[in-house]
């Protein structure tokens, strides 16, 4: 069966559009004098967005007088700040397509990117951020100029950089290209006009779990498609300088890189900030919306709980009182009656808080780049924060399905994408069909043959379901699932959300690949653990590897495990459990720079902890 968007969804399909057609639409219909902010100092530095527009070009210019040409391909290595936007539109204007490279990366993989991509130059944020590419320069001859972003350009000469590589400060490249458009005004516009909808934008190259990176080329309506079309299904989200967006998600991931290109053609006032930097700045911007991955809500939520186990006497019996109301909330049930009224009285003297943490004024937050537990979904409804969950790939510009403010479920990714068509295969395959789908893998025939079927049909890779409402829950990854020794399969999913759900437990991998039964790597939020400890009178100055080995922390992790075991088929549960004080990471190398689990690899480094499982 064919799942298509709800019939009584008010968005069309946005189709025909370039990326740089979303600014340009947006300087004439909704100026922003406020519409790209900075950090600066202890404020902001602000752009308005047909200032923004005017940089953009002069960008354009400039790198077409490097010597390139439409087509060619240009690196960067940035922090997503409004540099990244600048250079990103510039490249966009000059049908020049960017590649962007993950800071994180292992310099071996940044060095396959751009030898692979064939990228000529490169962009980076300051010299700061050359240093930690530049031994991959020696490798790259075909890149032969550099431009920094920010700072002084000159310092890179003690990087030793290859001979015949030319480093251009950004205000030197904007320089020329104002003065190839003092020469012939007429330019931009004819670069717009030569923009085919169908050309490449951008190629991203997949963190993947296995392997080497595949380039997923994206064109502009891939991109400009799905995210107006998608953004526009939620009418209460309004156009112009009101809307005020939060962003701290890396655009070198396509999530927030779309969700950029959306606050942009519709004039929101941009707000760029860091993780570390959130907290405060969601006190003094006070956005109306931000895109936020699961793991940070899990973090917001896990320091409410943590506040509300602090409180005592009335204050603590009215937390106790409000959370189990949140507990009896159901997303897509109007709540009724009595109930109806306790919410509301403790939405204003409890979930109120809730509210003034992520600055009092938000409406949505859009969640993607993995699954949010069902039920944080309904505490944070109850609480009167709208979380909006989609799902999606790079592949998928990233788009495939999203929930609606008035078609919203717990547990569940909503809807498709009006406009676009999805499908589930014998097998449980997530299949997905439309105007978002990439054009395939750069160079890599082969692949996109495997990923892209004669029908059109993208297979994600994921397991999922259509519920009778028509809404797609996700349950695994495809190459997630495993096979016990009895035959019988595991989808480590479920129960590893169950797991992270508990304040006490960071991370959680579910293994026992051709064992009798299940087992899992739990790791724990110390700073949980030792609050427990200490509430329990016992000692909770230890070292992480000390608390791990803590008969009292042990007790309360089987607590945990026990919760959790209601969540699978018996013989999903798990019997037995070790807990690791060190957290998976990406510079450790067993989490992509998207987050997900390489599980080859923490089967590997965690082989001797597996096996004493068994044992």
């Amino acid at each position: 069966m064919i799942h298509t968007a709800p019939s009584d969804n008010p968005a069309t399909p946005y189709l025909g559009r370039t990326i740089p057609d979303l600014l340009d639409e947006a300087c004439a219909n909704y100026p922003n004098a406020t519409a790209f902010n900075q950090p600066a100092g202890d404020g902001w530095s602000t752009m308005s967005n047909d200032t923004f527009r005017t940089a953009s070009d002069e960008i354009a210019l400039g790198l077409l007088d490097l010597d390139l040409s439409a087509g060619d391909r240009v690196a960067f290595f940035m922090r997503s700040d409004l540099h990244f936007s600048l250079a990103d539109m510039g490249c966009q204007i000059a049908s020049l397509i960017n590649v962007p490279i993950y800071l994180s990366n292992a310099i071996e993989v940044s060095t396959y990117v751009l030898q692979h991509s064939g990228s000529k130059a490169l962009i980076v944020s300051d010299v700061e951020l050359l240093a930690n590419v530049a031994d991959a320069l020696a490798d790259v001859p075909a890149i032969t100029n550099i431009v920094v972003a920010e700072g002084d350009a000159t310092q890179a000469e003690r990087l030793g950089l290859p001979s015949g590589v030319n480093v251009h400060a950004m205000d030197a490249l904007r320089e020329r290209g104002r003065a190839v458009l003092a020469a012939h005004p007429e330019r931009p516009k004819e670069l717009r006009e030569a923009i085919d909808e169908k050309s490449l934008a951008t190629i991203i190259y997949t963190s993947g779990t296995t392997g080497r990176p595949k380039g997923v080329m994206l064109t502009h309506e891939n991109i400009s498609f799905n995210g107006i079309t998608a953004v526009n299904s939620l009418p209460e989200i309004g156009n112009g300088p009101q809307e005020r967006v939060l962003t701290f998600l890396p655009m070198t991931h396509i999530f927030a890189r779309t969700l950029n290109y959306v606050a942009i053609a519709k004039g929101h006032s941009l707000f760029y900030t860091s993780i570390d930097d959130l907290g405060d700045n969601l006190k003094t911007v006070k956005p109306t919306m931000f895109a936020s991955v699961p793991r940070v809500i899990e973090k917001v939520y896990d320091k409410i709980m943590l506040a509300g186990e602090q409180l005592t006497g009335l204050k603590a019996s009215l937390f106790g009182w409000s959370m189990g109301l949140a507990d009896q909330y159901e997303l897509g049930q109007e709540p009724a009656g009595f109930y109806a009224l306790q919410l509301s009285l403790a939405r204003k003297l409890v979930f109120s808080k809730w509210q003034d943490a992520l600055g009092g004024h938000i409406k949505l937050i859009f969640i993607g780049g993995a699954a949010l537990n069902g039920t944080l979904a309904n505490r944070f409804a109850a609480a009167g924060v709208t979380l909006i969950q989609g799902y999606g790939l790079t592949e998928t510009s990233p788009v495939i399905t999203n929930n609606r403010i008035n078609h919203n479920r717990a547990g569940a990714v909503g809807h498709p994408v009006v406009g676009t068509e999805a499908m589930i295969a014998p097998d449980g395959e997530i299949l997905a069909r439309g105007p978002h789908i990439m054009q395939g893998y750069y160079k890599n025939e082969e692949a996109t043959r495997e990923a892209i079927d004669e029908d059109g049909w993208f297979h994600t890779g994921d397991i999922g379901e259509f519920t009778d409402e028509g809404y797609l829950r996700i349950t695994d990854r495809k190459k997630s699932m495993f096979k016990l020794s009895t035959g019988k399969y595991v989808v480590p999913a479920p129960i590893e959300n169950a797991l992270v759900l508990d304040a006490l437990v960071e991370q959680a991998v579910v293994v026992g690949v051709g064992h009798k039964y299940t087992t899992a790597l739990i790791f724990p939020n110390i700073d949980m653990v030792r609050q427990a400890l200490r509430k329990k009178g016992k000692p909770h100055d230890l070292a992480s590897e000390r608390l791990c080995e803590h008969d009292e922390v042990r007790t309360l992790f089987e607590e945990v495990v026990e919760r959790a075991n209601q969540h699978g088929s018996h013989w999903e549960q798990v019997k037995r459990f070790k807990l690791m004080p060190e957290l998976m990471s990406i510079e450790n190398g067993l989490l992509t720079p998207t987050l997900k689990v390489k599980r080859s690899k923490v089967a590997k480094a965690y082989g001797t902890d597996i096996d004493g499982m068994y044992g």
